[in-house]
């Protein structure tokens, strides 16, 4: 029967049937994965409860009591951590970007910052991040210069900041390379400077291609803050450990893991919204192109 037929349904109708079936398969979709999740959920659940040391490992990392007193003093020091995390992402972003910058030029008479940059991400990024704080922590104050910053925190931040920029300066530079050559040569033609360019046209679009990455840096560097520790602060992690060296009892650390989570969780799910869409947003490009080129 064809469409036009007098039986044949209009194609609203074939639309709206075709929604439906759509809503009962996500509705039996979401049935099945809850119902899978629920079921792996209670398998992990009875087999910890059913270990012979459930009870003392429950009071030794889930005690209440612990878990409200230990808590204001994480708090406290958590909110230490992310007054740092602040001030180090700035930091990453300007020195990264700069780097990057001098990374791709290409005039002959800048070659030394080239050179500059490429020692300076090589060095920084192969240095482990816990052993470039404790290098920084703890090689400052031994010089001895009154002009140098003394303050663990100070100093843990500066650690913080050199091993993160040469990453993120690598995630900049990616982005500024997968711009296509011929948007410079659009540009200049249409009259503007190399500065405006690289402000106007190559930085954004090379700051929308890396978005994911950068994120992902945002999100480890928000947990490496806690290395500052090591130097002595009284952050979340090292107020946590100093509640749980005094009962012999972990759950402040389960605290300070909490307060971490609550801010890596809305990150990742970020992430994920965005990797999400630039991958739909290719596959629309791309659709359209093939459109265009029927």
């Amino acid at each position: 029967m064809s469409a036009d037929s007098p039986g044949a349904p209009a194609p609203g109708e074939r639309q709206a049937y075709r929604a439906a079936a759509q809503r009962r398969r996500d509705r039996r979709g979401l049935a099945v994965a809850a119902a899978s999740t629920v079921v792996v959920l209670g398998a992990l659940a009875a087999f910890l409860v059913t270990r012979p040391g459930w009870d003392a490992f429950r009071s030794t990392f889930f005690d209440w009591d612990e878990f409200r007193s230990s808590f204001p003093s994480v708090l406290r020091g958590f909110w230490k951590d992310v007054q740092l995390f602040v001030v180090v992402e700035i930091v990453v972003l300007i020195l990264g970007l700069l780097i990057a910058l001098a990374r791709t030029t290409t005039a002959a008479a800048l070659f030394p910052l080239r050179l500059l940059g490429v020692v300076y991400t090589d060095v920084f990024r192969g240095i482990p991040t816990i052993l470039m704080v404790y290098l920084v922590g703890f090689g400052i104050p031994a010089l001895e210069d009154p002009s140098l910053p003394s303050n663990p925190l100070v100093l843990g931040g500066i650690g913080l900041a050199l091993s993160y920029s040469a990453y993120v300066t690598e995630v900049f530079r990616a982005g500024i390379l997968t711009v296509h050559r011929s948007q410079w040569q659009a540009s200049m033609a249409l009259g503007l400077t190399r500065v405006q360019t690289l402000r106007h046209v190559i930085l954004p679009q090379a700051v929308r291609n890396v978005r994911a990455p950068l994120l992902n840096d945002f999100i480890a560097l928000q947990k490496d803050v806690a290395l500052v520790s090591i130097l002595g602060p009284l952050e979340a992690f090292r107020n946590a450990q100093i509640a749980a060296d005094q009962n012999f009892n972990y759950t402040p650390l389960i605290a300070a893991a909490l307060l971490y989570l609550a801010v890596t969780f809305p990150l990742a799910r970020i992430l994920d919204r965005m990797t999400i869409g630039d991958a739909a947003g290719r596959r629309g490009h791309l659709l359209r192109f093939r459109r265009w080129w029927r």
